[in-house]
């Protein structure tokens, strides 16, 4: 990681000033910075950093507005692009320290796999009183989730996300089964073979299993389509741009897992991905086709380009016979959701309000946004078809994202709290915690519920 962190005192160190918008002369600061900071025009506004240089020119230390204490600790992570680099303190206590040194720590992520980014090296001291191996494990969590996103369809195809599956199953001692090709329909998912079938890459379900069998039952199920052409309803070029994201689900229950996993929860945690690529030859499946699915119900298909939710389908009624205490599913599903609440704001469904209102307040204390949809049940009738018990699209193009999660719990019957996360998993403009690109969203919130619930 480019930002690293230590809970080790550092010789020479320099100091973080953090200063509220107009809180310079409350800010405990000497002459001499007072002056320079007002020469500078830094009043403490949002986001902004200024170098402080000592008799000699070097660098002595960095003032940083806070702006109207609006920003969130999240909003440190700024700091981590615009400080040189070096080892570093907090001149004072943060009013959140961990978040404020976790914000630092995802401002500085770098994509480096392609050479393009090297980073800087920077080294923060961190305040008394946080733990060092917490910040890391959810720094780390996230930067996985980032680095899967970002990674291109050639390099992050349904094979290599399986072997990344095997790798941090290996790391954390979890066992690892697969499902491939053929064997898809020999043992129950047919809606995750029909929508991979068309791609030389065959379609496959990953899945992950860790923990004691008679711990409690959290299963995460993620949407792995590593690239979608939207298949015989083939999208236009311009949004296919970003479809390497489309495996957003995928990575995001990853970021999730290896957050849980790392810090040893006493859960028996399952992870299932769907992965897949929807492309297109003279096998793939049409618009019009009927499809079965693993739990006996048929559909028909009314658009090839709403295939996430065929293929989570499959996997959440296989997760579903178990029974879990918690299941979670997360996908880049719908482009009504984010017509609803934009890029940075992913809705969330679920029946159990308990779940709900834990998943706002975690939300509210990690800084990571989510925002509850109504499972509306009246609209789940214009799911309907004449010839099959349900249609993966409806006719009239209302609440995409609400009939897609109506889709989605015709599937589950037994867990005792299901939630469906619609997230978009990018930026698209930078931001203080995040370059533009790949995004976690959600699973900071969910970590913190399932640390309350079951740590």
């Amino acid at each position: 990681m480019p930002l690293s962190v230590t809970d080790k005192k550092l010789k020479k160190s320099r100091p973080i000033h953090l200063v509220a918008k107009g809180g310079l002369d409350g800010a405990g600061l000497d002459l001499t910075v007072l002056a320079w900071a007002q020469q500078n025009g830094f009043s403490g506004e949002a986001g902004r950093a200024l170098v402080l240089p000592d008799a000699e020119g070097a660098v002595a230390g960095v003032l940083f507005g806070l702006g109207n204490d609006g920003e969130g600790a999240l909003s440190l992570g700024a700091l981590a692009r615009s400080l040189p680099e070096g080892d570093w303190h907090f001149a004072e206590t943060p009013a959140n320290p961990s978040l404020a040194a976790l914000g630092l720590m995802l401002g500085g992520y770098v994509f480096t796999r392609y050479g393009k980014n090297a980073g800087k090296e920077l080294r923060l001291s961190l305040p008394d009183g946080v733990d060092r191996a917490d910040v890391e494990r959810l720094a780390e969590g996230v930067f996985l989730t980032r680095d899967l996103v970002n990674t291109p369809t050639n390099d992050m195809g349904p094979d290599a996300l399986e072997a990344t599956v095997r790798r941090l199953a290996k790391q954390h001692k979890a066992k690892v089964e697969v499902i491939e090709g053929d064997d898809l329909l020999k043992r129950n998912f047919p809606m995750i073979h029909a929508v991979g079938r068309a791609s030389t890459i065959a379609p496959r379900l990953i899945d992950m299993v860790w923990g004691k069998k008679d711990a409690p039952k959290i299963t995460l199920v993620g949407k792995g389509v590593c690239f979608d052409t939207g298949g015989l309803d083939i999208k236009p070029a311009s949004s296919m741009l970003l479809m390497k994201k489309d495996m957003g689900g995928a990575a995001n229950v990853l970021g999730l897992a290896s957050m849980i996993m790392a810090a040893n929860l006493p859960v028996r945690l399952r992870v299932l991905i769907p992965a897949v690529e929807n492309a297109i030859a003279g096998n793939a499946f049409r618009p019009g086709d009927i499809l079965s699915s693993r739990k006996g119900i048929t559909v028909e298909i009314g658009n090839t380009d709403a295939e996430g939710r065929l293929v989570l389908a499959d996997a959440l009624a296989l997760a579903d016979e178990e029974a879990p205490q918690l299941l979670v599913d997360m996908a880049t599903l719908t482009g009504a959701a984010r017509v609803a609440l934009g890029p940075d704001l992913p809705p969330f469904y679920t029946g159990d309000d308990a779940l709900a209102a834990e998943l706002a307040t975690a939300a509210t204390e990690v800084e990571d946004p989510i925002w509850r949809m109504p499972l509306w049940k009246p609209y789940d009738a214009k799911l309907s078809s004449k010839v099959a018990d349900i249609n993966n699209v409806t006719t009239d193009g209302f609440a995409g994202s609400i009939t897609a999660a109506l889709f989605l719990q015709r599937f589950v019957e037994k867990a005792a709290s299901w939630a469906h996360f619609d997230i978009f998993a990018w930026n698209l403009t930078e931001r203080p915690h995040g370059p533009v690109g790949g995004e976690a969203q959600a699973i900071r919130a969910l970590e913190r519920v399932i640390s309350a619930r079951f740590g």
